[in-house]
């Protein structure tokens, strides 16, 4: 579960955290309201769960109340990689002579958290650690130990961060860990970590995810959970019981079972697609089931294509493709092309009962995804 930028930066607070004066709006008279408040310059920056928010105009610096107002009217409403903003945080500028990059997330290959800390803050932490990973300092923590106040020291010393602030980065990133502990978080992470002229360590952005298997244990947190939804299709998933994630690609994925999915999305990967989504339908597939999923993925603008990847083991194919007949039947017209693979107990039968009037019907899952592949380049040309 994602928190929004100033979910996360409340909780900062509370622990302790400096984070800039801020108010969210959501409208243009609230933010000149805020803006009033907070002073100029001002940032307006956009509540969604995309990264790379300043690059795509999420994110605007304003001198003054016109701007402020020209900027709130740009950015609400607008669409922001494929999620409309319908809120903003107006945060008091900092003036700041150094970035900084801190985190906290879970290295799964050591099997442990692990703290990172670079002094190439405020640009793409992906870049710079593909094309300089020794710029990334890394401190691996034992969880049955707890974080030790030298490991933070050191990560802090080991990134080259300027001594006469290490002492209050090594705290910061300190509270972060804690702050990941007690929330039973997948990842936290501030970039850019501002120094300011005064040499003040400001948070000046927040990226917090939960582990919704832990939402349980975390019911102050549950009550974000309904903001905290990427978009209607993520809030639809939940309504219809799917595992449905929204990725960048334009190959929309339907499967039942998770390693099925997984597997077509390395596939789709692999013969130089990009995946759009991962959804898993579950045991089943009967024409309802059919119909929910097909509307989810239909309904993604990003969608150039869809692969359908079936096994048949409980649900036998035959009625699996009974029920992709009935779930296609009730669209007036098949608004992207659509792909489908059925293997397992049946999957002769259901082959011959599918409406290749509708659909295209492959025998592999190597074929399936190479056709659907090739039908998302042919529509995005």
């Amino acid at each position: 579960m994602k928190l929004h930028e100033y979910q996360a930066k409340d909780l900062f607070a509370d622990a302790g955290i400096p984070v800039p004066d801020s108010r969210l709006a959501e409208n243009v008279e609230e933010v000149l309201d805020a803006v009033e408040e907070i002073g100029f310059p001002a940032a307006i920056k956009a509540q969604v769960h995309v990264g790379g928010r300043g690059k795509a105009g999420g994110i605007k610096i304003a001198s003054d109340r016109e701007e402020a107002e020209q900027y709130a009217e740009d950015i609400l409403g607008m669409d922001l990689k494929g999620y409309t903003v319908d809120r903003v945080l107006v945060e008091a500028g900092v003036d700041f002579v150094d970035e900084l990059y801190v985190g906290v997330t879970m290295d799964r290959s050591a099997g442990r958290p692990v703290l990172m800390v670079s002094t190439e803050g405020g640009v793409d932490i992906e870049e710079v650690a593909a094309e300089t990973p020794d710029a990334i300092a890394r401190e691996h923590v034992d969880p049955a130990f707890g974080l030790h106040p030298y490991q933070a020291r050191k990560v802090v010393y080991d990134a080259g961060v300027d001594r006469d602030v290490a002492g209050d980065v090594a705290s910061l990133l300190s509270t972060l860990y804690d702050l990941y502990e007690s929330n039973d978080a997948s990842e936290i992470e501030v970039n850019p970590v501002m120094i300011t002229g005064d040499r003040d360590v400001v948070a000046a952005d927040a990226v917090m995810n939960i582990d919704e298997d832990a939402l349980f244990r975390q019911p102050d947190l549950t009550e974000m959970a309904e903001e905290s939804y990427e978009d209607d299709l993520e809030r639809k998933a939940g309504e219809y019981g799917f595992d449905y994630v929204r990725l960048s690609g334009n190959v929309g994925i339907i499967g039942n079972g998770a390693g099925l999915v997984m597997t077509t999305l390395d596939l789709v990967d692999h013969y130089g697609g990009s995946p759009a989504n991962f959804l898993d339908i579950g045991g089943g597939a009967k024409a309802e089931r059919v119909t929910n999923a097909l509307d989810m993925v239909f309904s993604d603008p990003n969608v150039d294509s869809v692969v359908f990847n079936i096994f048949g083991g409980i649900t036998r194919g035959d009625e699996v493709a009974q029920g992709i007949n009935e779930a296609l039947s009730q669209f007036d017209e098949i608004p992207k092309p659509v792909v489908v693979r059925l293997a397992g107990t049946n999957a002769e039968e259901g082959m011959e009962i599918l409406n290749t009037d509708l659909i295209e019907v492959e025998e592999t899952l190597e074929a399936a995804v190479q056709r659907a592949v090739e039908n998302a380049q042919e529509v995005a040309q």
